[in-house]
């Protein structure tokens, strides 16, 4: 039972607020450059970026600006870098061939950053919508968004990304039984020691706007993604679905959007016990970034403000396009 403070002024909690020593000796929680997950953007070209206009400060990069970015991110203590590729029009088709191609965009960027940085940790994202004409994370046949011939699709993709030189499989499709299939074909391909980190708990939320924007599936998107991500009012399901995914063999979770979601984040920690990651997504990244641009917020005090509420939920880790600038501050 909690301790029930005596009253003032034997108990004066203002004490161990009157300067920064003391208020670091009681803190609670503590952000690092380790907390964090940094996605990027990668893009064809060379020696090229181009900035995502509703995403200030962020851009996308060709690979070898990438390998630039990584080191950077590495030379921070940022210990892991997520990739999302910005597939050129004429590669997206109904059967996204192109998401399993040894040769795709982010295959050839992984073995780019683990051939410079090998003991950087790289991080895939699995989903088919770069790819799909449709703009869709699944296949789409007949206006429906089909399970089991997406997963099929999705055992491929992570299987190459695997043999290009992933750490971390992220499947965020969220179609039903993906991360067992996916798991069963990376150990039958030799690929045991590399993790998964599954979105489990993936919201049909507004808030990703910006991203898709980013890696060119906005305009390409025909309906919504409500049968396949969960309902914003459901808290239980996302218990259920972290459950089903460990029991598939996934490593880690995911909770995604983040900041409105933080109480799942603290459900699935503090019931499971299971490491849980949520994902500052580009919504809420676009907010707070556009506000301080505009003067209307401090802008590094709420990028850190933000990020210890993540570890204050209970997370792990934070996938955050804030990490390289959040680690600078970090470090003084």
């Amino acid at each position: 039972m909690p301790h029930r403070p005596a009253p003032t002024p034997r108990s004066r909690f203002r004490r161990m607020r009157s300067s920064p020593a003391r208020r670091a000796m009681v803190r609670e929680n503590r952000l690092s450059p380790a907390d964090f997950i940094w996605p990027v953007f990668v893009q064809e070209g060379t020696d090229t970026e181009t900035p995502v206009a509703s995403m200030p400060g962020v851009a996308r990069l060709s690979i070898d600006r990438l390998v630039t970015a990584a080191r950077e991110a590495a030379a921070l203590g940022i210990p892991a870098i997520c990739l999302f590729p910005h597939v050129e029009q004429a590669l997206k088709t109904e059967d996204c061939a192109d998401a399993w191609s040894a040769d795709n965009l982010v295959n050839r960027a992984i073995r780019a950053i683990k051939s410079q940085l090998p003991d950087l940790t790289v991080m895939t994202d699995v989903a088919l919508d770069p790819y799909n004409v449709n703009g869709h994370d699944g296949f789409v046949v007949d206006g429906r968004i089909v399970n089991d011939e997406t997963v099929a699709a999705l055992v491929r993709m992570a299987v190459a990304q695997a043999e290009a030189g992933a750490d971390i499989i992220g499947p965020s499709d969220m179609m039903d039984g993906r991360i067992g299939a996916i798991r069963d074909a990376l150990e039958a391909a030799g690929h045991g020691d590399v993790a998964i980190m599954s979105y489990s708990a993936k919201y049909a939320s507004a808030f990703y706007g910006p991203f898709r924007d980013a890696v060119g599936a906005a305009g390409a998107l025909t309906g919504d993604k409500n049968t396949y991500q969960m309902d914003p009012a459901n808290s239980d399901e996302a218990l259920r679905l972290v459950m089903r995914d460990l029991d598939e063999g996934a490593d880690m979770v995911m909770v995604k959007p983040g900041m409105p979601y933080l109480d799942i984040a603290r459900r699935v920690k503090s019931e499971l016990g299971v490491p849980t990651f949520a994902y500052q997504v580009s919504g809420e990244y676009a907010m707070l970034a556009g506000a301080a641009e505009r003067g209307w917020l401090d802008g590094d005090k709420v990028m850190l403000e933000s990020l210890l509420a993540f570890r204050r939920a209970g997370c792990d880790g934070i996938l955050t396009y804030f990490a390289p600038a959040a680690a600078r501050l970090l470090a003084g």
